[in-house]
C-alpha cells in the first residue's frame, strides 16, 4: 500500500470536480459514490495537486474509478493502487 494514502485525513466536502463528472451516468450508489470521493482526495493529496481543475486530476479521477469497478472498496487501497497504476512512487 502506499503509506501516505493510508495516514491522510480526507474531506467529501471539498471541490472533486473531475470525480464527480466522470462519475455521471455511472451506476454507483451513495456509499460508493463517498468512498470513490475519499479515495480521490487522498490521492490529490498524496500527489500535492490541489488545483482539481488540473488535467492530472481527471486522470487520477478515470484510475480511482477504474479501481473501484474491480471491486476494491477501501478509500485507502483505492488511493493506492491508482498510484501504483499511475507509475509514481
Amino acid at each position: 500500500m502506499f503509506p501516505i494514502c493510508a495516514n491522510l485525513r480526507y474531506s467529501v466536502g471539498g471541490t472533486t470536480v473531475a470525480i464527480y463528472r466522470l462519475m455521471q451516468g455511472e451506476a454507483f450508489g451513495p456509499e460508493d459514490i463517498e468512498r470513490l470521493s475519499a479515495a480521490y482526495e487522498l490521492a490529490l493529496k498524496a500527489l500535492q495537486l490541489p488545483n482539481r481543475t488540473d488535467a492530472v486530476t481527471e486522470i487520477v479521477a478515470k484510475r480511482i474509478i477504474e479501481i473501484a469497478q474491480r471491486g476494491v472498496t477501501d478509500p485507502a487501497e483505492i488511493c493506492a493502487a491508482a498510484i501504483k497504476d499511475l507509475g509514481i512512487t
